[in-house]
Protein backbone atom coordinates (compact mmCIF):
# COMPACT_ATOMS: atom_id res chain seq x y z
CA UNK A 1 0.00 0.00 0.00
CA UNK A 2 0.89 3.38 -0.71
CA UNK A 3 3.07 5.45 2.31
CA UNK A 4 3.76 9.21 2.46
CA UNK A 5 7.49 8.11 1.80
CA UNK A 6 6.53 6.36 -1.52
CA UNK A 7 3.68 8.68 -2.91
CA UNK A 8 5.31 12.04 -4.90
CA UNK A 9 3.74 14.99 -4.17
CA UNK A 10 3.34 16.51 -7.53
CA UNK A 11 0.87 14.27 -8.61
CA UNK A 12 -1.80 15.21 -6.39
CA UNK A 13 -3.31 18.90 -6.20
CA UNK A 14 -1.51 22.16 -4.30
CA UNK A 15 1.55 19.56 -3.14
CA UNK A 16 -1.03 17.80 -0.87
CA UNK A 17 -0.73 13.88 -0.54
CA UNK A 18 -4.02 11.98 -0.29
CA UNK A 19 -3.05 8.81 1.26
CA UNK A 20 -5.88 6.19 1.23
CA UNK A 21 -6.41 3.23 2.64
CA UNK A 22 -7.29 -0.22 1.26
CA UNK A 23 -10.85 -0.02 1.72
CA UNK A 24 -13.80 -0.61 -0.91
CA UNK A 25 -14.13 2.58 -2.88
CA UNK A 26 -17.42 1.22 -5.08
CA UNK A 27 -15.77 0.44 -8.07
CA UNK A 28 -18.13 -1.09 -10.71
CA UNK A 29 -17.57 -3.88 -13.08
CA UNK A 30 -16.95 -0.90 -15.97
CA UNK A 31 -14.19 0.52 -13.78
CA UNK A 32 -12.43 -2.74 -13.71
CA UNK A 33 -12.51 -4.36 -16.94
CA UNK A 34 -11.63 -0.73 -18.47
CA UNK A 35 -8.61 -0.88 -15.47
CA UNK A 36 -7.38 -3.86 -17.71
CA UNK A 37 -6.36 -2.10 -19.92
CA UNK A 38 -4.32 0.55 -18.15
CA UNK A 39 -0.72 0.82 -17.66
CA UNK A 40 1.77 2.27 -15.12
CA UNK A 41 3.38 5.28 -16.03
CA UNK A 42 7.10 5.43 -15.48
CA UNK A 43 7.45 8.92 -13.67
CA UNK A 44 11.27 8.92 -13.96
CA UNK A 45 12.02 12.02 -16.80
CA UNK A 46 9.02 13.76 -15.51
CA UNK A 47 10.15 13.84 -11.93
CA UNK A 48 13.26 15.47 -12.82
CA UNK A 49 11.24 18.76 -13.96
CA UNK A 50 12.45 21.68 -11.95
CA UNK A 51 9.32 23.46 -11.96
CA UNK A 52 6.70 22.58 -9.98
CA UNK A 53 3.48 23.45 -12.11
CA UNK A 54 5.28 22.05 -15.07
CA UNK A 55 6.16 19.18 -13.35
CA UNK A 56 2.57 18.17 -12.28
CA UNK A 57 1.34 19.13 -15.74
CA UNK A 58 3.41 16.35 -17.37
CA UNK A 59 2.76 14.21 -14.84
CA UNK A 60 -0.72 14.29 -15.30
CA UNK A 61 -0.64 14.56 -19.34
CA UNK A 62 1.71 11.12 -19.28
CA UNK A 63 -1.00 9.17 -17.13
CA UNK A 64 -4.07 10.66 -19.36
CA UNK A 65 -2.23 10.24 -22.75
CA UNK A 66 0.40 7.43 -22.03
CA UNK A 67 -1.65 5.40 -18.86
CA UNK A 68 -3.61 2.89 -21.43
CA UNK A 69 -2.53 0.53 -24.13
CA UNK A 70 -4.84 2.51 -26.37
CA UNK A 71 -2.60 5.15 -26.15
CA UNK A 72 -1.38 4.27 -29.96
CA UNK A 73 -4.82 5.47 -31.02
CA UNK A 74 -4.94 8.87 -30.00
CA UNK A 75 -3.08 10.41 -32.94
CA UNK A 76 -6.67 9.64 -35.04
CA UNK A 77 -7.71 12.17 -32.92
CA UNK A 78 -6.11 15.31 -34.63
CA UNK A 79 -5.48 13.51 -37.95
CA UNK A 80 -9.48 13.14 -37.83
CA UNK A 81 -9.26 17.03 -37.36
CA UNK A 82 -7.03 18.00 -39.74
CA UNK A 83 -8.84 15.65 -42.24
CA UNK A 84 -12.40 17.92 -41.21
CA UNK A 85 -10.63 21.15 -41.98
CA UNK A 86 -8.49 20.38 -44.96
CA UNK A 87 -11.29 18.81 -47.26
CA UNK A 88 -10.57 15.41 -47.03
CA UNK A 89 -12.67 12.48 -47.91
CA UNK A 90 -15.98 11.50 -45.94
CA UNK A 91 -15.34 8.09 -45.36
CA UNK A 92 -11.73 9.40 -44.06
CA UNK A 93 -13.15 11.11 -41.10
CA UNK A 94 -15.49 9.12 -40.61
CA UNK A 95 -12.53 6.22 -39.85
CA UNK A 96 -10.54 7.96 -38.01
CA UNK A 97 -13.29 9.81 -35.58
CA UNK A 98 -14.69 6.28 -35.16
CA UNK A 99 -11.00 5.20 -33.95
CA UNK A 100 -10.30 8.14 -31.81
CA UNK A 101 -13.70 7.90 -30.33
CA UNK A 102 -12.14 4.11 -29.00
CA UNK A 103 -9.34 5.24 -26.43
CA UNK A 104 -11.40 8.53 -25.36
CA UNK A 105 -14.00 5.91 -24.28
CA UNK A 106 -12.04 4.30 -21.86
CA UNK A 107 -10.42 7.66 -20.33
CA UNK A 108 -13.98 8.85 -19.51
CA UNK A 109 -14.12 5.50 -17.21
CA UNK A 110 -10.23 6.27 -15.63
CA UNK A 111 -11.44 10.06 -14.99
CA UNK A 112 -14.40 9.12 -13.09
CA UNK A 113 -13.00 6.39 -10.96
CA UNK A 114 -10.60 9.20 -10.21
CA UNK A 115 -13.14 11.79 -9.04
CA UNK A 116 -14.34 8.36 -7.07
CA UNK A 117 -11.61 8.50 -4.55
CA UNK A 118 -12.37 11.94 -3.85
CA UNK A 119 -15.99 12.03 -3.94
CA UNK A 120 -16.88 8.55 -2.44
CA UNK A 121 -18.69 5.43 -4.42
CA UNK A 122 -21.96 7.35 -3.98
CA UNK A 123 -20.77 9.99 -6.41
CA UNK A 124 -18.47 8.15 -8.42
CA UNK A 125 -21.24 5.99 -9.28
CA UNK A 126 -23.98 8.25 -10.24
CA UNK A 127 -21.02 10.01 -12.47
CA UNK A 128 -20.36 6.38 -14.01
CA UNK A 129 -24.66 6.23 -14.34
CA UNK A 130 -24.02 9.17 -16.63
CA UNK A 131 -20.79 9.16 -18.14
CA UNK A 132 -20.32 4.85 -18.37
CA UNK A 133 -22.30 5.01 -21.84
CA UNK A 134 -20.99 8.74 -22.87
CA UNK A 135 -20.16 7.87 -26.20
CA UNK A 136 -23.32 6.87 -27.62
CA UNK A 137 -25.47 9.42 -25.54
CA UNK A 138 -23.51 12.22 -26.88
CA UNK A 139 -23.47 10.51 -30.68
CA UNK A 140 -27.47 10.09 -30.23
CA UNK A 141 -27.56 13.83 -29.15
CA UNK A 142 -25.52 14.90 -31.94
CA UNK A 143 -27.79 12.46 -34.61
CA UNK A 144 -30.84 14.42 -32.88
CA UNK A 145 -29.57 17.51 -33.40
CA UNK A 146 -29.17 16.96 -37.05
CA UNK A 147 -32.73 15.12 -37.14
CA UNK A 148 -31.25 11.92 -37.68
CA UNK A 149 -33.62 9.99 -36.03
CA UNK A 150 -33.03 6.62 -37.32
CA UNK A 151 -28.89 7.33 -37.09
CA UNK A 152 -30.19 7.51 -33.60
CA UNK A 153 -32.33 4.24 -33.43
CA UNK A 154 -30.05 2.06 -35.08
CA UNK A 155 -26.82 3.12 -32.71
CA UNK A 156 -28.58 2.73 -29.66
CA UNK A 157 -29.85 -0.68 -30.45
CA UNK A 158 -27.25 -1.97 -32.21
CA UNK A 159 -25.28 -0.60 -28.62
CA UNK A 160 -28.02 -2.80 -26.57
CA UNK A 161 -27.18 -6.24 -29.40
CA UNK A 162 -23.68 -5.61 -29.16
CA UNK A 163 -23.30 -5.94 -25.18
CA UNK A 164 -26.13 -8.55 -24.99
CA UNK A 165 -24.79 -10.96 -27.64
CA UNK A 166 -21.24 -9.79 -29.27
CA UNK A 167 -19.23 -9.02 -25.66
CA UNK A 168 -20.85 -11.39 -23.54
CA UNK A 169 -21.02 -14.08 -26.28
CA UNK A 170 -17.12 -13.88 -26.40
CA UNK A 171 -16.16 -13.59 -22.80
CA UNK A 172 -18.60 -16.63 -22.39
CA UNK A 173 -16.91 -18.45 -25.28
CA UNK A 174 -13.08 -17.60 -24.52
CA UNK A 175 -13.42 -17.96 -20.99
CA UNK A 176 -15.15 -21.54 -21.31
CA UNK A 177 -11.91 -22.30 -23.52
CA UNK A 178 -9.53 -21.07 -20.93
CA UNK A 179 -10.89 -22.82 -18.49
CA UNK A 180 -11.97 -26.11 -19.50
CA UNK A 181 -11.48 -28.21 -16.61
CA UNK A 182 -13.21 -26.06 -14.29
CA UNK A 183 -17.24 -25.02 -14.32
CA UNK A 184 -17.65 -21.34 -14.54
CA UNK A 185 -19.76 -19.71 -11.72
CA UNK A 186 -21.24 -16.96 -11.34
CA UNK A 187 -23.46 -14.57 -8.94
CA UNK A 188 -27.05 -14.62 -10.63
CA UNK A 189 -28.32 -12.02 -8.28
CA UNK A 190 -26.97 -8.85 -10.28
CA UNK A 191 -27.70 -10.80 -13.74
CA UNK A 192 -31.17 -11.22 -12.62
CA UNK A 193 -31.81 -8.00 -11.83
CA UNK A 194 -30.27 -6.28 -15.28
CA UNK A 195 -32.35 -9.00 -16.64
CA UNK A 196 -36.01 -7.84 -15.46
CA UNK A 197 -34.95 -4.37 -16.50
CA UNK A 198 -34.08 -4.98 -19.86
CA UNK A 199 -37.38 -6.81 -20.06
CA UNK A 200 -39.64 -3.86 -18.99
CA UNK A 201 -37.38 -2.20 -21.62
CA UNK A 202 -38.29 -4.21 -24.35
CA UNK A 203 -42.41 -4.24 -23.06
CA UNK A 204 -41.93 -0.56 -23.60
CA UNK A 205 -40.83 -0.87 -27.37
CA UNK A 206 -43.19 -4.08 -28.22
CA UNK A 207 -46.40 -2.25 -27.35
CA UNK A 208 -45.24 0.85 -29.51
CA UNK A 209 -44.59 -1.52 -32.17
CA UNK A 210 -47.79 -3.16 -31.46
CA UNK A 211 -49.47 -0.23 -31.20
CA UNK A 212 -49.19 0.71 -34.18
CA UNK A 213 -50.66 -2.11 -35.80
CA UNK A 214 -53.67 -3.19 -33.35
CA UNK A 215 -56.94 -1.93 -33.80
CA UNK A 216 -58.21 -0.10 -37.03
CA UNK A 217 -56.18 1.17 -39.48
CA UNK A 218 -58.34 4.38 -40.32
CA UNK A 219 -58.62 5.05 -36.28
CA UNK A 220 -54.36 5.14 -36.01
CA UNK A 221 -52.40 8.08 -35.83
CA UNK A 222 -48.73 8.46 -35.51
CA UNK A 223 -49.12 10.69 -32.47
CA UNK A 224 -50.43 8.32 -30.19
CA UNK A 225 -47.79 6.69 -30.97
CA UNK A 226 -45.43 9.64 -30.08
CA UNK A 227 -47.46 9.91 -27.04
CA UNK A 228 -47.36 7.17 -26.13
CA UNK A 229 -43.75 6.82 -26.18
CA UNK A 230 -43.08 9.73 -24.04
CA UNK A 231 -45.05 8.38 -21.75
CA UNK A 232 -43.17 5.20 -21.39
CA UNK A 233 -39.65 7.00 -21.97
CA UNK A 234 -40.65 8.71 -18.23
CA UNK A 235 -41.36 5.80 -16.66
CA UNK A 236 -38.00 4.09 -18.36
CA UNK A 237 -35.80 6.78 -16.44
CA UNK A 238 -38.17 6.43 -13.33
CA UNK A 239 -37.22 2.67 -13.42
CA UNK A 240 -33.80 3.83 -14.13
CA UNK A 241 -33.55 6.00 -11.00
CA UNK A 242 -34.70 3.16 -8.76
CA UNK A 243 -32.09 1.37 -10.34
CA UNK A 244 -29.64 3.57 -8.82
CA UNK A 245 -30.95 3.58 -5.51
CA UNK A 246 -30.88 -0.23 -5.75
CA UNK A 247 -27.77 0.02 -6.66
CA UNK A 248 -26.06 2.85 -5.16
CA UNK A 249 -27.33 2.02 -2.01
CA UNK A 250 -30.40 -0.73 -0.84
CA UNK A 251 -28.23 -3.35 -2.35
CA UNK A 252 -24.65 -2.31 -3.30
CA UNK A 253 -22.86 -5.73 -2.07
CA UNK A 254 -24.61 -7.03 -5.83
CA UNK A 255 -22.92 -4.66 -7.63
CA UNK A 256 -19.71 -3.94 -6.49
CA UNK A 257 -16.67 -5.79 -8.03
CA UNK A 258 -14.83 -8.41 -6.21
CA UNK A 259 -10.81 -6.76 -6.12
CA UNK A 260 -8.01 -9.42 -5.85
CA UNK A 261 -4.44 -9.63 -6.22
CA UNK A 262 -3.14 -9.32 -9.71
CA UNK A 263 -0.35 -8.24 -11.22
CA UNK A 264 -1.80 -7.53 -14.54
CA UNK A 265 -4.40 -4.21 -13.10
CA UNK A 266 -2.84 -1.52 -12.25
CA UNK A 267 -3.22 -0.89 -8.78
CA UNK A 268 -5.69 2.10 -7.77
CA UNK A 269 -5.57 2.20 -4.07
CA UNK A 270 -4.70 5.56 -4.61
CA UNK A 271 -5.36 8.33 -7.08
CA UNK A 272 -2.93 9.64 -9.66
CA UNK A 273 -4.75 12.71 -10.64
CA UNK A 274 -5.99 15.51 -8.65
CA UNK A 275 -9.89 15.89 -8.33
CA UNK A 276 -9.57 19.11 -9.96
CA UNK A 277 -7.23 18.01 -13.03
CA UNK A 278 -9.29 14.70 -13.22
CA UNK A 279 -12.38 17.18 -13.69
CA UNK A 280 -10.79 19.05 -16.41
CA UNK A 281 -9.34 16.68 -17.99
CA UNK A 282 -13.19 14.32 -17.93
CA UNK A 283 -14.56 17.92 -19.18
CA UNK A 284 -12.32 18.23 -22.00
CA UNK A 285 -12.35 14.41 -23.19
CA UNK A 286 -16.16 15.03 -23.00
CA UNK A 287 -15.82 18.03 -25.89
CA UNK A 288 -13.89 16.14 -27.91
CA UNK A 289 -15.57 13.12 -27.53
CA UNK A 290 -18.58 15.18 -28.96
CA UNK A 291 -16.79 17.07 -31.79
CA UNK A 292 -15.52 13.44 -33.25
CA UNK A 293 -19.25 12.66 -32.80
CA UNK A 294 -20.26 15.01 -34.85
CA UNK A 295 -18.16 13.92 -37.51
CA UNK A 296 -19.28 10.54 -37.11
CA UNK A 297 -22.91 12.00 -37.58
CA UNK A 298 -21.97 14.33 -40.47
CA UNK A 299 -19.91 12.06 -42.56
CA UNK A 300 -22.42 8.51 -42.07
CA UNK A 301 -24.65 8.65 -45.26
CA UNK A 302 -20.78 9.44 -47.01
CA UNK A 303 -19.26 6.73 -45.72
CA UNK A 304 -22.30 4.18 -46.19
CA UNK A 305 -22.82 5.22 -50.05
CA UNK A 306 -18.89 5.20 -50.56
CA UNK A 307 -18.15 1.92 -49.03
CA UNK A 308 -21.57 0.63 -50.42
CA UNK A 309 -22.81 -0.70 -46.81
CA UNK A 310 -25.98 0.52 -45.72
CA UNK A 311 -26.33 3.25 -42.51
CA UNK A 312 -28.57 0.69 -40.84
CA UNK A 313 -25.52 -2.04 -40.84
CA UNK A 314 -22.67 0.93 -40.09
CA UNK A 315 -24.46 2.05 -37.18
CA UNK A 316 -26.40 -1.46 -35.93
CA UNK A 317 -23.08 -3.41 -36.05
CA UNK A 318 -20.06 -1.33 -36.40
CA UNK A 319 -20.24 1.73 -34.29
CA UNK A 320 -20.95 -0.30 -31.09
CA UNK A 321 -18.30 -2.46 -31.94
CA UNK A 322 -15.72 0.26 -31.96
CA UNK A 323 -16.80 2.47 -30.19
CA UNK A 324 -17.21 0.36 -26.63
CA UNK A 325 -13.48 -1.63 -28.08
CA UNK A 326 -11.83 -1.11 -24.66
CA UNK A 327 -15.14 -2.23 -22.36
CA UNK A 328 -15.44 -5.23 -24.24
CA UNK A 329 -11.71 -6.42 -24.49
CA UNK A 330 -11.90 -5.79 -20.20
CA UNK A 331 -14.74 -7.91 -20.53
CA UNK A 332 -13.08 -10.85 -22.10
CA UNK A 333 -9.60 -10.73 -20.18
CA UNK A 334 -11.57 -11.27 -17.66
CA UNK A 335 -13.73 -13.81 -18.84
CA UNK A 336 -10.20 -15.63 -18.97
CA UNK A 337 -9.37 -15.38 -15.73
CA UNK A 338 -12.81 -16.48 -14.67
CA UNK A 339 -14.29 -13.90 -12.88
CA UNK A 340 -17.36 -13.70 -14.58
CA UNK A 341 -18.98 -11.46 -12.70
CA UNK A 342 -17.15 -8.69 -13.73
CA UNK A 343 -17.81 -9.79 -17.19
CA UNK A 344 -21.62 -9.76 -16.91
CA UNK A 345 -21.54 -6.39 -14.94
CA UNK A 346 -20.10 -5.29 -18.00
CA UNK A 347 -22.27 -6.56 -20.77
CA UNK A 348 -25.56 -6.67 -18.59
CA UNK A 349 -25.05 -3.36 -16.88
CA UNK A 350 -24.19 -1.60 -19.67
CA UNK A 351 -26.94 -2.94 -22.02
CA UNK A 352 -29.36 -1.76 -18.93
CA UNK A 353 -27.97 1.72 -18.98
CA UNK A 354 -28.51 2.19 -22.73
CA UNK A 355 -31.75 0.80 -22.63
CA UNK A 356 -33.67 2.48 -19.81
CA UNK A 357 -31.05 5.70 -19.55
CA UNK A 358 -29.92 6.91 -23.32
CA UNK A 359 -33.09 5.49 -25.18
CA UNK A 360 -35.85 7.60 -23.07
CA UNK A 361 -33.27 10.05 -22.39
CA UNK A 362 -33.08 10.84 -26.16
CA UNK A 363 -36.65 10.25 -27.16
CA UNK A 364 -36.81 13.21 -24.11
CA UNK A 365 -34.09 15.19 -26.06
CA UNK A 366 -36.44 14.91 -29.19
CA UNK A 367 -39.40 15.88 -27.65
CA UNK A 368 -37.34 19.22 -26.31
CA UNK A 369 -36.65 19.84 -29.71
CA UNK A 370 -39.82 19.22 -31.26
CA UNK A 371 -38.47 16.28 -33.40
CA UNK A 372 -41.22 13.19 -33.26
CA UNK A 373 -38.58 10.38 -32.02
CA UNK A 374 -40.74 7.97 -30.88
CA UNK A 375 -39.82 3.76 -29.26
CA UNK A 376 -41.15 2.44 -32.28
CA UNK A 377 -38.31 0.69 -33.81
CA UNK A 378 -39.98 -1.08 -36.42
CA UNK A 379 -40.43 -4.96 -36.78
CA UNK A 380 -37.05 -6.18 -37.45
CA UNK A 381 -35.25 -4.13 -35.18
CA UNK A 382 -37.57 -4.86 -32.27
CA UNK A 383 -37.92 -8.54 -33.08
CA UNK A 384 -33.64 -8.45 -32.94
CA UNK A 385 -34.10 -6.92 -29.76
CA UNK A 386 -36.72 -9.31 -28.14
CA UNK A 387 -34.80 -12.44 -29.19
CA UNK A 388 -31.87 -10.75 -28.09
CA UNK A 389 -33.32 -10.47 -24.89
CA UNK A 390 -34.72 -13.90 -24.37
CA UNK A 391 -31.57 -15.57 -25.53
CA UNK A 392 -29.58 -14.14 -23.00
CA UNK A 393 -31.98 -14.40 -19.94
CA UNK A 394 -32.07 -17.98 -20.80
CA UNK A 395 -28.71 -18.30 -21.28
CA UNK A 396 -28.06 -16.99 -18.13
CA UNK A 397 -30.73 -18.26 -15.64
CA UNK A 398 -28.18 -21.53 -14.35
CA UNK A 399 -25.53 -19.13 -12.75
CA UNK A 400 -23.21 -21.61 -14.46
CA UNK A 401 -21.00 -20.96 -18.06
CA UNK A 402 -19.20 -23.05 -20.65
CA UNK A 403 -18.22 -21.94 -24.01
CA UNK A 404 -21.16 -23.76 -25.78
CA UNK A 405 -23.37 -21.05 -24.34
CA UNK A 406 -20.65 -18.45 -25.74
CA UNK A 407 -20.79 -20.20 -28.73
CA UNK A 408 -24.69 -19.87 -29.30
CA UNK A 409 -24.35 -15.96 -28.51
CA UNK A 410 -22.16 -14.98 -31.02
CA UNK A 411 -24.15 -17.35 -33.83
CA UNK A 412 -27.26 -15.48 -33.19
CA UNK A 413 -24.81 -12.36 -33.62
CA UNK A 414 -23.86 -12.80 -36.75
CA UNK A 415 -26.67 -13.83 -38.40
CA UNK A 416 -28.38 -10.83 -36.80
CA UNK A 417 -25.67 -8.90 -38.35
CA UNK A 418 -26.15 -10.77 -41.63
CA UNK A 419 -29.50 -9.90 -41.75
CA UNK A 420 -28.86 -5.67 -41.88
CA UNK A 421 -26.12 -6.43 -43.96
CA UNK A 422 -28.55 -7.97 -47.07
CA UNK A 423 -31.44 -5.62 -45.55
CA UNK A 424 -29.83 -2.42 -46.96
CA UNK A 425 -32.17 -0.59 -45.11
CA UNK A 426 -35.66 -1.45 -46.27
CA UNK A 427 -37.08 -2.17 -43.17
CA UNK A 428 -37.00 1.11 -41.92
CA UNK A 429 -39.61 2.58 -44.46
CA UNK A 430 -42.40 0.81 -43.41
CA UNK A 431 -44.64 2.28 -40.63
CA UNK A 432 -43.04 5.53 -39.42
CA UNK A 433 -41.90 6.65 -42.55
CA UNK A 434 -38.43 7.62 -41.28
CA UNK A 435 -36.08 7.78 -44.44
CA UNK A 436 -32.54 6.67 -42.74
CA UNK A 437 -31.48 9.73 -41.06
CA UNK A 438 -32.60 12.01 -43.67
CA UNK A 439 -34.49 14.89 -42.09
CA UNK A 440 -38.01 13.95 -42.68
CA UNK A 441 -38.05 12.67 -39.29
CA UNK A 442 -38.39 16.44 -38.16
CA UNK A 443 -42.09 17.47 -36.95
Amino acid sequence: MATSSTREPWLMENGNVKVLTREKHGRTAQNMSTSSLRKKSDMTLVSKVPISFLRQFLANLQEVILGTKLSVLFPAIPLAIIAHYCGFAKPWIFGLSLIGLTPLAERISFMTEQITFYTGPTVGGLLNATCGNATELIIALFALWQHKVDVVKFSLLGSILSNLLLVLGTSLFCGGLANLHSEQKYDRKQADVNTVLLLLSLLCHILTLMFRYAGDDTAYSPNDTLQLSRASSIIMLVAYVAYLCFQLWTHREYFEAEEEEDDDLVSEEAPVLGFWSAFIWLAGMTVVIAVLSEYVVGTIEEASASWGISVSFISIILLPIVGNAAEHAGAVIFAFKNKLDITLGVALGSATQIALFVVPVSVVFAWVLDINMNLDFNLLETGSLALSVLVTAFTLQDGTSHYMKGFVLLLCYVVISACFFVSNGSTTNSGNGLNLGLNSSSK
